[in-house]
């Protein structure tokens, strides 16, 4: 059995507060982002990433739009200290990108950190120490005050070493471990911080507020937030930044929250890598702001790419159902969905529509480089008949009659559920060919010849290939469809009545136009048979439909 008794909630709410955040509903622009998939999503991974791996990574980020990326540890790491070094001498740090170098209020390691980033043309040195309780008692059995002063003497060597090396920088400072931590106690930590570094409006600095380890529901969080960005000095001259980990899996929310509760600043990982759950996902957060009409200055439009560059270079799996870069995230299974999205996306080439309303899909999946028919309509033995003859229409352009694609639907689900199995748009086409469109077997309208009688009526003489013999036959007609139909049946004997006849154009690869015709014959045991018809003429395309109708003939017709 699992004992609950030995947890009790290890983080501090404050103990007033004004609670603003709570009556925003969105949030209204994107925040700073700052990429750490190269300092906290490496060291997470199980094989960190090789100097050239990292080089292309960081080619990924600039291109998304990141114009703040953690490059990493350098005083912890001979890779994150080369890498910092190339970047640098090799000039690939573009004129609006800063660089964020991390370090602990160390000595030895702030000296080597500055070390490692002289000549950066911009970059961000961002020193930390926990303040949390558990770690003052049980790690550094340290008072208040002593924990404190390692801040303040951390700051005070950061601004001396900053006038001392060649760099333009800026800083950053986090009480780590800041959700174990009192508010009112990290608010006196980085207040004394920021009276060390007196950043003003034009040289700000960057006090962040980690969710090292992720205690509380996301809202307690956004009260802490709320609580410190009202109480910090300087405030008009702090960025205030978060960094969420992902314990309780509420990463996202708690990252939200915090955006109304007054953060201005989001470090992340792309697909939420970093230690144990993970950091925060940059690109859940920035979709999700997308998706409410917030531009959030990240492009996410290649999501394809992106996804196969961080899988290859991270040896990291992007989920399946990762949340708008995972291959079935728009992947619409269910017959009755289908059948939804289909309509609705008729509904926006009908009605001209911009403003995206589509039924299931939170956003339109070719924003991030998705296609519908591949990745949104995907068929297996639950599917329904209105996403498969979606496909088919979408991928083909044939646009079924609404009982023939029920017919035909059927049809794939059974295929599927035999061999349990999903089949692809192609797959599905192949069935629609072979077993429906311009069908030969046994009966073939080989030619026919028509002659104008009085009224409508018209006399077809028709050729008529069946079981491989030649057969010549002539009857009337109220058209000419009508009048092959009866030569067909004073040939075969056959019965049946045509019940439905739809007609459309098609623009054929290279060829120009082709009409496709459909029809619906039913027989006297009530039974329907379905055939499809493409030609250059819409008369040989009606023909060619009713013959494959015909030999699509129920086996038994009485």
């Amino acid at each position: 059995m699992m004992d609950a008794t030995k947890y009790a909630p290890g983080y501090y709410p404050p103990k007033e507060n004004e609670y603003r955040w709570v009556k925003k509903d969105h949030i209204e622009k994107a925040p700073a982002w700052c990429s750490v998939d190269l300092r906290d999503g490496n060291q997470a991974l199980i094989v960190p990433m090789s100097l050239d791996e990292k080089l292309e990574f960081y080619q990924l980020l600039l291109k998304i739009g990141f114009k703040e990326i953690e490059v990493g540890f350098p005083a912890a790491s001979q890779t994150e200290y080369e890498f910092l070094r190339t970047i640098i001498e090799k000039d690939m740090i573009p004129e609006d990108v800063t660089v964020q170098v991390l370090t602990q209020c160390r000595d030895h390691i702030i000296r080597k950190t500055f070390e490692a980033v002289q000549g950066a043309p911009r970059a961000v040195i961002h020193f930390y120490n926990s303040t949390s309780v558990a770690q003052r008692e049980q790690v550094f059995k340290m008072s208040k005050e002593e924990i404190k002063e390692i801040a303040v003497s951390g700051a005070r060597l950061v601004k001396q070493l900053s006038q001392e090396y060649e760099g333009n920088f800026l800083f950053e400072y986090s009480p780590e471990s800041f959700t174990g931590t009192e508010p009112e106690y990290a608010v006196e930590v980085c207040n004394a911080v920021l009276d060390v570094m007196q950043p003003t409006p034009d040289r700000p600095m960057i006090i962040n507020l980690p969710v090292t380890v992720e205690m509380s529901m996301p809202h307690v969080y956004a009260n802490q937030i709320e609580y410190c960005s009202d109480r910090l000095k300087y405030r008009d001259s702090v960025i205030l930044s978060t960094h969420p980990h992902n314990d309780r899996g509420t990463g996202v929310a708690c990252t939200e929250l915090a955006l109304l509760a007054g953060a201005q600043r989001v470090e992340c990982c792309l697909f939420g890598n970093g230690e144990r759950t993970g950091n925060v996902d940059a690109i859940t957060l920035a979709m999700n702001m997308y998706s409410h009409g917030v531009d959030p200055k990240l492009d996410f439009s290649d999501m394809p790419h992106i996804c196969e560059v961080y899988e290859r270079v991270t040896r990291m799996k992007v989920n399946d159902r990762q949340p708008y870069a995972g291959s079935l995230v728009f992947a619409a299974f269910s017959g009755s969905h289908q059948d939804a999205i289909a309509k609705g996306m008729h509904y926006r080439e009908e009605h001209h529509e911009h403003r995206w309303t589509c039924p299931y899909l939170p956003i339109d999946p070719h924003d991030v480089g998705r296609t519908y028919d591949a990745d949104v309509i995907r068929v297996n033995s639950q599917s329904g008949k209105g996403g498969i003859g979606y496909i088919l229409e979408e991928s083909h352009g044939f646009q079924l009659p609404p009982k023939m694609r029920e017919h035909f639907g059927y049809r794939i689900k059974d295929i599927s559920d035999q061999h349990h199995k999903e089949l692809k748009p192609e797959e599905i086409f192949d069935v629609f060919n072979k077993e429906y469109r311009n069908k030969i077997s046994p009966i073939n309208v080989i030619e026919a010849h028509y002659v104008q009688q009085k009224g409508n009526n018209i006399t077809a003489m028709v050729t008529i290939e069946k079981d491989g013999e030649v057969y010549d036959s002539t009857a009337k007609g109220n058209g000419r469809l009508d009048a092959v139909s009866n030569a067909i049946k004073l040939l075969t004997g056959y019965s049946y009545a045509l019940e439905t006849y739809t007609e459309h154009s098609l623009e054929d690869m290279g060829s120009g136009s082709q009409a496709v015709s459909y029809i619906g014959l039913k027989w006297k045991n009530d039974q329907m048979s379905w055939g499809a018809g493409q030609d250059t003429d819409i008369i040989r395309s009606g023909i060619k439909a009713l013959v494959s109708a015909i030999n699509n003939k129920p086996e038994k017709e009485d």
